[in-house]
């Protein structure tokens, strides 16, 4: 499980103090998909790299299965938007780069490279570099890269953001079935409220700066999901009341200006 505590977060710069987050209580179960949206920097990225260990909080505390989070660890996961691909390795060595450190057998780490980029569809791909990749492709390696490391928590920070539409759906029903597959727990981070609802089972709804979570959504879908779901009278409830929270954010943001 993942579990924040009282997470506050503070940025300075000289005299200038930016209060990113305030009084984060929020918890993920164990292969729960959890999704976080808000308005534009409510500090959703930020608390993402607290989970990560890339920031400290400024007061409270993030765990992992009851173990404080101090730093950086192979039990999670990332997933940027950014595509963070070794250039000078291909697509197999990418996928095999967290094993290998681990130092595991070789046998073991081509039996995990190969069934991520089947999983993923990159099998044929395997001895391509990434500059020969299109974006869609390149999301792909950085997730089965994720995944053969096999982290207690996929941690992923909008990472189809920088996608075509017809790409970006692509991907999304690429994730929900490994999600069925492996059943992970993932943390989530978008601006998409129609990929925040297809994915997840819970929504977290952000409030503007600094970020607290103002709703937490429990998505009452049947999985196995795809796209015809965007079409259902329920999935267009849960959209509209999501956007209401968070044009009521917005609008209360552009007023104290």
């Amino acid at each position: 499980m993942l579990l924040f505590e009282g997470v506050y977060k503070t940025f300075s710069s000289g005299d200038k103090r930016v209060e990113a987050l305030e009084d984060i209580n929020m918890q993920v179960e164990q292969s729960e998909f959890a999704v976080i949206v808000g308005p534009s920097g409510c500090g959703k990225s930020t608390l993402l790299q607290i989970a990560a260990g890339l920031e400290h909080p400024t007061a409270g505390k993030a765990y992992l299965n009851d173990t404080e989070i101090t730093g950086p660890g192979a039990d999670r996961g990332m997933v940027f938007q950014a595509y963070t691909l070794f250039p000078w390795l291909n697509v197999a060595d990418n996928v095999a780069f967290g094993p290998r450190q681990k130092k595991m057998p070789e046998q073991e780490v081509q039996e995990r490279v190969n069934r991520y980029l089947e999983v993923t569809g990159l099998l044929k791909f395997a001895k391509l570099y990434p500059k020969a990749l299109s974006g869609g492709m390149k999301q792909r390696v950085a997730i089965a890269r994720a995944l053969a490391n096999d982290p207690e928590v996929l941690l992923m920070d909008e990472p189809f953001g920088a996608l075509d539409a017809q790409t970006r759906v692509v991907m999304q029903e690429l994730l929900l079935q490994i999600w069925e597959t492996d059943h992970k727990t993932v943390l989530f981070i978008t601006h998409d409220i129609d990929e925040a609802i297809l994915l997840a089972d819970t929504v977290h709804v952000m409030s503007r700066q600094p970020g607290s979570i103002k709703k937490t959504l429990s998505i009452p879908l049947a999985r196995p999901r795809d796209h015809s779901l965007t079409l259902r009278p329920e999935f267009i409830g849960l959209k509209k009341e999501i956007l209401e929270l968070i044009w009521e954010e917005s609008k209360a943001a552009a007023q104290e200006f």
